[in-house]
């Protein structure tokens, strides 16, 4: 042991002494028109006290290269005459990775006679220029670093104000107390199904991400009042893109984590002046179980995906071809799980699939130096199956497999968006395009769980709850503008349209945004939008026995609709610090609910695996309001560590066809994170890297409808107290995460290694999940959220 552990330490030793320099390249263009800049400066500065390190310009295709960049943490300034200077601070170098960016800047709206020098880090400005309130931008280096995100991004982004995932089990998105149904997926300007594995139709979590954040290039999330280009969503939109290859030299990358599992990457320079970038991943309990490992799971949770990208073209046109394919199997058996399990039961068997996919061709064409046309054409798929049988005479010798329960539906989606953008004037900028989708489904559900044995054969009667093999289409249609009367004043302004075929249902929605700057260091923005969103499939097409007929009843089901107000607030306080506080208020309105008075609501559905199945002939005259403060104050990264605090205290209430006004199913009341990171050079060379973050997450408890006890032990299978819908709350969620790092640098190749452990809730505290009925025991049972768990990532890059 101690060998090896003196050998350890010499090899972080000899790396220190030498090492392999890096290369620092990319692309500088104009925000609005897209155009490369020629003859920008671009400046390499130290990341903590912005001293020169080296410099260069671009060339006539905007491209800069600076060789010899040393591995480490450092700030990248843009300045160019007539424009507004960029910096951004803490691009990651290591050794075995050249570092490509693309950087967009914008023309100043006043006459500079020289090039201005600020100081403004623009870390968290949104690619999206026109999303200007409740919005920022992440990168693959966040993803990575925080401390419990499982190299998730939409856990990633729970870390925000306003966000919630207080979840151990799924990473459904809470936005300001909506569903998570109410989240708007895009991946390169397309929207695309649920991007998760074990995901099921209709709703945007699960338990594992089917993005792979290796291949992201930096992207947006917008959390309310979003620009007009987004649409058919309440709550807020992911708007992701894949990054590009390296179209100078060929790199890999190898990697091995508990939750990613084993991945392998591949990128390099394809035709004249294009590239390539292809990953894959297998999942770590899936790969060992294949191999006889131990895996210490009752059921094996198999999931797969890859994810490519390929650039080529000229200088007017640009083309990208890119996909992702994930899929995703599961299986509970009785015998094998206890009342502790958080998705089965120890008295019936049940198995998952799904299948997820997106391939797409992106073109970009430069018609003239102020105007870009962006087109994209892509298909889709979300496939999933899903059953359930019970186990009836359980342990006697009589004990058979009873089907209940049984699921397959398949969703083909064929889009195509386009835009038009011009950039008039430093002051004007204008877009207008539409997106189309083609919704091809084959939709088949069935259920005879407590259902009648109207055929009189003894055996409950098999229910068709939905079966529809149909299309449709939804058409949104959009323009907006960016007026920018000087650097102090911005007005971006908007109309989307709205129209679904499968109803003919249609909504015209203003989006509005302005935005005040108070000096160089504080910032005024005032938003607004009307959104609306329509209802899920497996709602729109549930049917119900009428006059011995199946019908569709809720086929006719409007768009719920919402209007976000927001005000915001946001000052750089002292260097590298930004304190951000934002006040909000929702009114959502058109949410389906029952014909008669109930309790129920559309707008608590969609934090679980499937939709409810006795809710038909739904009307839209259910209400809903959301209303809240947040704030974030954060340290970026310098002088070795980094610091976010992020707080919201909020309401989240529904009104259903009672006319009582109630906590939503999402209704935490509040949710604090406090994340810190903190890094240490290892060697005088300051190459290599031991590095501890942390977080701390502290929210409100779920409410939830306590179960009656009584009439579940009477019927068999549990039933809640609707009358007392969420009346009840479960206890507050704490987690408290740990991770540890190391990154070291070769001395003499190219090729850098990244470890890390991340203890998951080191604390091992019990988090209350849900209560359960067991009808075995006739008691109600808790079950819990995940224990202490060591989540870890080796990586290589060479």
């Amino acid at each position: 042991m101690k060998k090896n552990l003196t050998l350890f330490i010499a090899l972080i030793l000899c790396n220190t002494i030498f090492g392999q320099n890096q290369i620092l390249k990319g692309l500088v263009q104009d925000k609005q028109s897209e155009l490369p800049l020629v003859g920008a400066s671009v400046e390499l500065l130290d990341n903590d006290n912005l001293s020169f390190i080296s410099g260069t310009v671009t060339d006539e295709d905007g491209n800069f290269l600076i060789n010899e960049v040393k591995p480490g943490r450092h700030t990248v300034r843009i300045s160019y005459l007539g424009y507004l200077t960029a910096t951004l601070p803490n691009i990651m170098v290591t050794s075995g990775k050249e570092v490509v960016l693309s950087i967009k800047v914008e023309e100043s709206a006043e006459i500079l006679d020289e090039v201005v020098v600020t100081a403004k880090v623009d870390k968290d400005r949104t690619i999206n220029d026109m999303a200007a309130v409740s919005a920022r931008q992440f990168s693959l280096e966040e993803v990575n670093r925080y401390s419990g995100g499982r190299g998730d991004v939409a856990r990633l982004v729970g870390n925000f104000a306003g966000v919630s995932t207080a979840d151990d089990s799924r990473n459904d998105i809470v936005i300001r107390g909506n569903s998570p149904t109410g989240v708007l997926w895009r991946l390169e300007g397309i929207p695309i199904p649920n991007p998760n594995h074990f995901s099921t139709l209709g709703t945007t979590g699960g338990p594992v991400s089917a993005m792979n954040p290796n291949m992201l290039s930096n992207s947006d999330f917008m959390t309310s009042a979003f620009p007009a280009e987004y649409g058919n969503a309440l709550a807020g939109v992911f708007d992701l893109g894949l990054r590009s290859g390296n179209k100078d030299k060929a790199e890999y990358m190898v990697q091995l984590g508990a939750i990613s599992g084993l991945e392998t990457m591949i990128e390099g320079p394809m035709l004249k002046n294009g590239s390539f970038v292809v990953a894959g991943r297998y999942s770590f309990v899936g790969f060992a179980s294949k191999l006889g490992l131990p895996i210490g799971t009752n059921a094996t949770p198999d999931y797969k995906d890859i994810t490519f990208k390929l650039d080529f073209g000229g200088k007017k046109s640009k083309w990208s071809l890119f996909g992702i394919g994930g899929q995703s199997n599961i299986t509970f058996l009785h015998n094998e799980v206890d009342e502790t399990d958080l998705f089965a039961a120890d008295d019936e068997d049940s198995g998952a699939t799904s299948l997820f996919g997106v391939a797409g061709i992106k073109n970009n064409y430069l018609v003239d130096d102020r105007t870009y046309v962006k087109t994209v054409l892509a298909v889709s798929t979300s496939q999933n199956t899903f059953y359930r049988e019970r186990i009836d005479g359980l342990d006697t010798e009589v004990e058979t497999n009873f089907r209940v329960f049984d699921s397959d539906n398949v969703d083909y989606r064929t889009t195509l968006s386009t835009f038009i953008n011009r950039k008039y004037s430093a002051k004007l900028t204008m877009r207008a395009g539409f997106v189309v989708e083609r919704f091809d489904f084959d939709l088949n559900f069935s259920d005879r769980e407590d259902t009648p044995d109207i055929d009189g054969d003894g055996v409950s009667d098999w229910v068709p709850l939905y079966q529809s093999s149909d299309h449709s289409y939804l058409l949104q249609p959009y323009v907006q503008g960016q007026y920018r009367f000087n650097n102090s004043w911005v007005l971006n302004a908007g109309l989307h349209g709205q129209y679904a075929t499968i109803n003919e249902k249609a909504a015209v929605e203003p989006r509005l945004s302005i935005t005040h700057k108070l000096g160089q260091k504080n910032e005024l923005t005032l938003g607004y939008g009307l959104h609306h969103q329509s209802q899920p499939l497996p709602m729109l097409l549930l049917r119900e026995r009428v006059n011995n007929e199946f019908v569709e009843t809720n086929k006719d089901l409007d768009f719920t609709g919402s209007h976000h107000f927001v005000l915001g607030w946001n000052s750089n306080i002292a260097q590298d610090w930004r304190l951000k506080t934002e006040v909000y208020y929702q009114s959502i309105f058109d949410v389906p609910v029952e014909p008669i008075p109930g309790s129920f609501s559309m707008l608590n559905v969609g934090a679980e695996f499937g939709f409810p199945t006795d809710k038909t002939s739904l009307v839209n005259e259910g209400s809903g309001q959301n209303y809240g403060v947040e704030l974030t104050l954060e340290k970026f990264y310098s002088k070795g560590y980094y610091t976010l605090v992020t707080g919201s205290v909020y309401q989240s209430k529904y009104t259903g066809s009672d006319q009582v006004e109630r906590n939503t199913a999402f209704n935490n009341r509040y949710v604090v994170n406090a994340l810190l990171g903190k890094e240490w050079v290892l060697g005088s060379s300051g190459r290599n890297v031991l590095s501890i973050d942390t977080k701390l997450t502290h929210a409100g408890g779920r409410p939830y409808t306590p179960i009656d006890l009584e009439a579940s032990v009477m019927r068999g299978s549990e039933v809640r107290d609707v009358t007392q819908a969420y009346a009840e709350n479960y206890e507050a969620y704490l987690r408290w995460d740990v991770k540890l790092g190391f990154r070291f640098n070769s001395k003499n190749k190219k090729l850098s290694q990244q470890i890390y452990f991340d203890v998951q809730n080191v604390m091992n505290r019990k988090n209350l999940f849900v209560k359960r009925y067991n009808d075995r025991t006739k008691a109600i049972n808790d079950v819990y959220q995940s224990g202490l768990f060591p989540d870890f990532v080796y990586r290589v890059q060479f």
